[in-house]
This record gives structure tokens, C-alpha cells and sequence, in this order.
């Protein structure tokens, strides 16, 4: 039901609401004899006798009132404020009505959007209120002993105390060092005979083949051992330096590898060796 169709009966006036609306506004009504607080008692009366409440329909009436309540309040101030008294004319009231109503359905439009939103939110959203009276009243008994100082102390100690130390004993880490395998290569040289790199590590882990080949490397950076390779991945021969020689097997190219002599197959002699390792 809308709002235009309430029936007032008044002392200045009696029938529908909109019609009174049209009067003030062609000014054939005087609003200060009118009283609007029987418009309102009226609207009342009426929202009981239909026992339902259209907030739709109460918004627009509340609109309604409020702009006659401000123009009632322009004329009763008018002899003490003139100059600000706006002289509005019926077709420029009625667009300010309009522009107010257009205004209070927007409102309920954002209104309507801020309401679905916080239910969109149910179940989620976090307490602000303070907890009932009930469960205010509520005292938890603290544990036992949980205020003893020796306890709190001892339970502050167990805190502080260091973890104990991790054992490494099972894991198993191979130390070789460079000197012990030079000491193993000087050896096997001291008995005068050669012999393959295959030998000085015979039963050796990969760490100890990789530290015994930089060994060699020691070894021949120093002038103090001669190797020999025939082939790719071959046999490597190890001996005293020109003992190879001696011995009636020359290098691939006849020259001395302290010289940077290389094998039959143009490799060095560092990446030779370098195929030995893991």
C-alpha cells in the first residue's frame, strides 16, 4: 500500500495524504496551522489497524514528513531570518520532494547491500561484544601446585637447560689426507720397482682413490714420479723418474713429461689421470 493513499482526518484537513501534499504545495494549506504530529499519530493508527509493517512504504513517509517538518521550520523562523528564507515555488518544492525520495532509495539500496554482505560473513566474523554475564562470572581454579615458586622456577629451569648432544658416531666419515697418501706413494717408489695406480689403491674407498690421485699429482709437479698410459682409460704405469724409460717402454712421443710430454692420443698427462677418479 502506498503512502499516498492514507486518509487523514484532521482539523485543518481530512482525506487522502497526497492531496495534503498538493495543497501545502500550491499553498492553499497553511502549514503552520497544520499539526504534524497528527500525521504522524494517524500513520500509526494505521500501521496497528493493518497490523503489518512495509518499511518501503514507511521510508517514503518518513522522507515526506521530514521535508514538511524543515519547510514548516523555514516559516516559523522567517521574521527572524529573512534573508535566508528560500522562496521555492509548487513545481520546485515538488522537485525537492522527489530529489529527497530519489536520495532515501539509494540509501535503502546501500543499506540493502551492507546487508547481504554481513550475511555472506555469518559464522566468520569475530566476537566484539563482551562474553555473557554469566560466563563472566566464571572462575577457573588454577592447577595444583602451578603457583608453587619452586615449581614455576624448576619448570622455567627445564626451559633453559640445553638439549643433549646429538651422537654422530654412526655416521661414518672417511678423513684421508693428502700427506699420508704421499707417504703411501713414496713407499712403493722406495722398493726401485714400477707399479699401476690400480696397486697403490688397491682396497681403497672412492675419497681415498680421489686424495691418492692428487697425491700423484703432488708427486709429478715436484719431479719426483713418471707414469705412463698407453690408451684411454688404460693401465697407468708409476715409477721414478726415467726408470720407465729404462726399463725399455718410452713415452708415446719420445719426450720427458716434466717437459709436458702427452700420450699416443694427445691427452695430458693431468686429464689422463683425471679418468681414474670417482
Amino acid at each position: 500500500m502506498s503512502v499516498a493513499t492514507l486518509d487523514l482526518d484532521l482539523d485543518v484537513f481530512s482525506g487522502p495524504f497526497d492531496l495534503l501534499l498538493t495543497l501545502i504545495l500550491r499553498e492553499e494549506v497553511d502549514l503552520l496551522e497544520l499539526s504534524l504530529a497528527d500525521v504522524v499519530l494517524a500513520y500509526l493508527d494505521h500501521l496497528e489497524a493493518r497490523d503489518e509493517l512495509d518499511l518501503e512504504t514507511t521510508t517514503e513517509f518518513i522522507v515526506l514528513l521530514a521535508a514538511l517538518l524543515e519547510l514548516k521550520s523555514k516559516l516559523m523562523l522567517a521574521g527572524e531570518h529573512e534573508d535566508e528564507l528560500i522562496d521555492m515555488e509548487p513545481e520546485q518544492a515538488a522537485e525537492e520532494l522527489l530529489a529527497r525520495m530519489l536520495d532515501a532509495r539509494r540509501y535503502r539500496a546501500a543499506a540493502g547491500h551492507l546487508r547481504e554482505l554481513l550475511a555472506a560473513e555469518h559464522g566468520v566474523r569475530f566476537r566484539e561484544a563482551p562474553p555473557p554475564a554469566h560466563l563472566r562470572r566464571t572462575q577457573l581454579e588454577p592447577e595444583e601446585a602451578s603457583q608453587d615458586p619452586t615449581a614455576l622456577g624448576q619448570a622455567i629451569g627445564r626451559l633453559l637447560a640445553l638439549p643433549p648432544t646429538i651422537s654422530l658416531r654412526h655416521i661414518a666419515i672417511p678423513r684421508v689426507s693428502v700427506a699420508e697418501r704421499l707417504g703411501h706413494l713414496r713407499r712403493l717408489l722406495a722398493r726401485g720397482a714400477s707399479f699401476t695406480f690400480d696397486e697403490a689403491v688397491r682396497g681403497a674407498d672412492r675419497m681415498t682413490v680421489a686424495v691418492t690421485l692428487f697425491a700423484l699429482l703432488e708427486l709429478y709437479k715436484r719431479g719426483e714420479v713418471d707414469w705412463r698410459q698407453s690408451e684411454s682409460f688404460g693401465e697407468i704405469d708409476i715409477g721414478a723418474p726415467g726408470r720407465l724409460a729404462q726399463n725399455g717402454t718410452p713415452w708415446g712421443n719420445g719426450t720427458h713429461p716434466g717437459a709436458g710430454a702427452h700420450s699416443g692420443n694427445g691427452t695430458p698427462p693431468a686429464q689422463r689421470l683425471a679418468a681414474v677418479a670417482p
